[in-house]
């Protein structure tokens, strides 16, 4: 959460929430609305009604339908507060965060209005309040009519989805997204409250790193920290002392003084030997707590010395997109992330951790936070921070033209100052990013003819954005967009060049079609899977469950969703005969599509040199791209993930071999006639081992056999060629290849000469032991022959109950355990029960 002083009396008590304008068609208890409900501030509108009983759970069912009239319609936020005069010389009203357009008053005077929410807003009330009873009012705009009436009344401009989110400053999915809910609303969603001081305040602050190189070859940080301060009365000079500790505890102090006719100063402090923050797998993370003292104000915080580079430098291939942290490249395992509830203050510091967990549990080493969302808080930053973990920010524009004039070119001004400042102290934050495939949609998605000669927002990612950073904090690397080209007269979706977005797979072709692409680095890639079931039976009440029920259709926000899953498992697994087998299918599918693009993608270091996979978390009950669903079960592609972004990955791939590289034509690309172990070694130490090519049938019997050395430097690749009469199946159906190291640091790898739908897998291929301890299940699995992607369904079982390991392949004689938690015990042999894997599909 923001740094709020001792000064700041939060107003979070006794608010009520009435309905100011009610539509005629609202479906509402009109009495009840106009009577007022109490309300939870910071808090949002559905969640008090909710809470009054008033609506049912909006992510229940079709409840999203009914209650569209609660973003149709203005609310009233209003609470009674005590104050009496403390003697401060000023008394400033406080809001950090309203959402959206509001206008608020006190004791019956309009104090001011907002139309951001994104930023914050401070209002000196000193003659306004009174003694004793004081009222407080804050009446929000219906934001769906809102943002209709500013497209009439300023011109319409191009976005997706159905609402024109575009013309406010509010998190664009909150109107609905192709993941997400649609539930619109207002609320006082961050605090508020009463600032009162005298003298001298603290303003902003932001410390801003360096790292260099001293004589002795090591390190020293540089940490200039800029205050902004602002008085009560005079102008005189104000001294300002920074305090900088290291994390044993040894302070370092600088003072500086703030002169008469200025509001700002800057203070450096060198830092000898400094011990440098590293992101994950890197190296280690030590903080330095900030204290900065102005007068009667202060502040305090946290940063990590480390130095980021973004490399975009022309190169033979095209141009690369490298992040370079402390002068290494760092080889991106990313996920996306978008905004984890679709009610904003349902997220707490638990909430983030857990997720947070979900990330580097998965060897995840890089968030996007996405532009539909909100610039993320300062919880998820300082987990980051604490854990290694990369933070990439977009400002918020996501796939819509955005008017570059004012009033929305002011607010976008005013927002994006305010939190360059407020993330600036966090190390995490490695790159800011301009916007969500806004350039490439300028390009491809036909907005000319519906702009009329009117700016798109360019304006904004090519000269507002980057001279603020270079304002205001120019330490960090800024890409104008993702996915973005680095050059005039490119495409910005060129996988020559930059990031790029791949949407082709999962919206028309197969997702074998990776396989075409050399892209430098992936920014959004994804496929489909609903949620487990638990997750997806409490909300959907289809009688029976169908996957193209009405409910469930609610809960598929893509277009055509459902019918692309269909689509997707067609020639990689069989058609399900059950609504049960329909989950297990689409889920398998999603991990098998993701693996397959993931590994092609890492086997192409360092031509590549990152992925971020759309996406990693959901923001309300849903069939989606995500990894870990709202209710914080690993779905299959999770486990997959794990394995996928391992640091040390070995992978099968067909490539070119040396006869096809010579006979190629001219210009096009070498037959793969060849299979390649290629081995990624993603850790800071050179490798070398032996590894056993083996072609087995599945019943475990040994085709052929061949062993092999290989030496991979840290943070790069190797190819090594598998020998012809290991890689030629004689029954593609009935066997596999596998290379397996011997001494265990790279995980197996398979590879098959069919599908499973082909295959002749043994149907029934495990033999299970379950026994049951305090709080855990153990399933002690042993195959018979080949059993590809195990996993339990534990939630099948108990909605509470957590698998530590899925998407598990054993070959022959091969044994595993599978931990089950489970807080309310439970059934083992149900637990045996509810696994799954490829081969019962047949």
């Amino acid at each position: 959460m923001t740094f709020l002083p001792a000064t700041f009396r939060p107003l979070h008590e006794g608010w009520t929430l009435t309905a100011a304008a009610l539509p005629a068609d609202a479906e509402a208890d009109a009495a009840a609305l106009a009577a007022g409900v109490p309300a939870a501030v910071p808090g949002e509108a559905h969640l008090d009604l909710r809470r009054a009983g008033l609506i049912a759970d909006p992510f229940d069912g079709d409840n999203e339908a009914a209650q569209q009239w609660i973003g149709d319609t203005s609310w009233r936020y209003e609470t009674v507060f005590s104050w009496t005069d403390d003697g401060a010389d000023r008394h400033d009203l406080v809001a950090l965060g309203l959402d959206t357009v509001a206008a608020v008053s006190l004791n019956g005077t309009e104090v001011g209005r907002t139309q951001n929410q994104f930023r914050s807003y401070r209002w000196d009330v000193r003659g306004l309040l009174r003694e004793g009873a004081n009222t407080l009012a804050v009446v929000f705009a219906a934001p769906v009519p809102e943002a209709a009436a500013r497209a009439e009344r300023d011109g319409a401009l191009p976005h997706t989805n159905h609402h024109a989110y575009n013309q406010l400053r509010k998190m664009a999915c909150s109107f609905g997204w192709d993941w997400g809910v649609d539930v619109a609303g207002a609320g006082i969603w961050k605090p508020i409250g009463l600032d009162s001081w005298s003298g001298t305040r603290v303003a902003g602050v932001r410390p801003l790193v360096d790292v260099v190189e001293n004589a002795e070859g090591g390190h020293d940080g540089v940490l200039r920290v800029h205050v902004d301060v602002e008085r009560a009365r005079g102008d005189g000079d104000v001294d300002v002392l920074a305090v900088l500790t290291d994390p044993d505890g040894s302070p370092l102090e600088a003072a500086a003084a703030v002169p008469a006719g200025s509001a700002s100063a800057v203070i450096e402090l060198h830092v000898p030997d400094v011990r440098r923050w590293w992101p994950v797998g890197h190296g280690e993370q030590p903080l330095y707590r900030v204290d900065v003292a102005a007068g009667q104000g202060e502040w305090r915080g946290r940063v990590g010395f480390r130095t980021v580079a973004l490399d975009t430098a022309p190169d033979a291939a095209g141009a690369p997109f490298d992040l370079v942290v402390n002068g290494e490249r760092v080889l991106v395992r990313g996920a996306n992330w978008i905004p984890d509830h679709a009610f904003l203050t349902e997220i707490d510091r638990d909430r983030y951790a857990r997720r947070v967990a979900d990330a580097l549990d998965a060897n995840i080493n890089l968030l996007r936070v996405w532009g539909g969302g909100v610039y993320e808080s300062d919880d998820l930053y300082d987990l980051a921070d604490e854990h290694g973990l990369l933070m990439w920010q977009d400002f918020l524009f996501a796939c819509a033209a955005y008017s570059e004039d004012d009033p929305l070119r002011s607010e976008v001004e005013a927002e994006v100052r305010e939190n360059v400042a407020r993330l600036s102290p966090h190390p995490s934050l490695v790159l800011w990013n301009g916007n969500n495939e806004n350039t490439w949609g300028s390009v491809d998605w036909s907005w000319a003819h519906r702009l009329g000669g009117r700016g798109w927002g360019d304006a904004y990612y090519t000269e507002l954005l980057p001279a603020i950073l270079s304002e205001l904090d120019p330490t960090r690397p800024y890409s104008p967009a993702s996915p973005y080209s680095f050059g005039d007269y490119r495409h910005p979706n060129d996988e020559r060049y930059g990031s790029m977005h791949i949407w082709d797979v999962w919206n028309r072709v197969d997702y074998t079609e990776y396989a075409d692409y050399l892209p430098r680095f992936v920014s959004e890639f994804g496929f489909q899977a609903p949620p487990a079931w638990s997750t997806l039976a409490a909300v959907v009440h289809d009688e029976p469950m169908d996957p193209f029920g009405r409910e469930m259709l609610v809960h598929q926000k893509a277009h055509q969703g459902n019918a692309k899953l269909q689509r997707g498992w067609q020639g990689h697994l069989p058609d399900p005969e059950s609504i049960e087998d329909w989950h297990w299918t689409t889920q398998l599918n999603q991990a098998h599509a993701i693996r397959f693009g993931v590994e092609h993608f890492r086997s192409l270091t360092p031509h590549n040199t990152g992925t971020i996979l759309w996406q990693l978390n959901d923001n309300w009950p849903v069939v989606s791209w995500a990894a870990v669903d709202f209710n914080g079960h690993r779905k299959p592609l999770w486990h997959a993930l794990r394995d996928m972004y391992a640091p040390r990955l070995a992978t099968l791939q067909p490539r070119p071999s040396e006869r096809a590289r010579a006979e190629a034509w001219e210009g096009l690309p070498p037959e793969r006639d060849a299979l390649a172990l290629v081995l990624v070694n993603d850790t800071g130490e050179d490798y070398t081992g032996a590894f056993a090519l083996v072609r087995e049938s599945f019943d475990g019997t040994v085709l052929a056999e061949a062993a092999v050395e290989a030496t991979v430097p840290a943070r790069g690749a190797e190819t090594v060629f598998v020998p012809a009469e290991v890689a030629a199946f004689g029954d593609p159906k009935a066997e596999a290849v596998v290379a397996v190291c011997d001494d265990g640091a790279f995980a197996p790898a398979f590879h098959y000469g069919a599908e499973v739908v082909d295959q002749r897998l043994d149907p029934r291929p495990l033999r299970v032991e379950a026994v049951a301890a305090e709080g855990h299940v153990d399933l002690r699995i042993t195959a018979a022959s080949l059993a590809r992607d195990v996993c339990c369904n534990a939630d099948t079982v108990d909605p509470l109950a957590k698998a530590d390991r899925g998407m598990i392949t054993l070959r022959a004689g091969e044994t595993a355990v599978i931990r089950v938690q489970t807080p309310a015990g439970g059934d083992p042999d149900a637990f045996a029960a509810a696994l799954r894997c490829a081969n019962d599909l047949l």
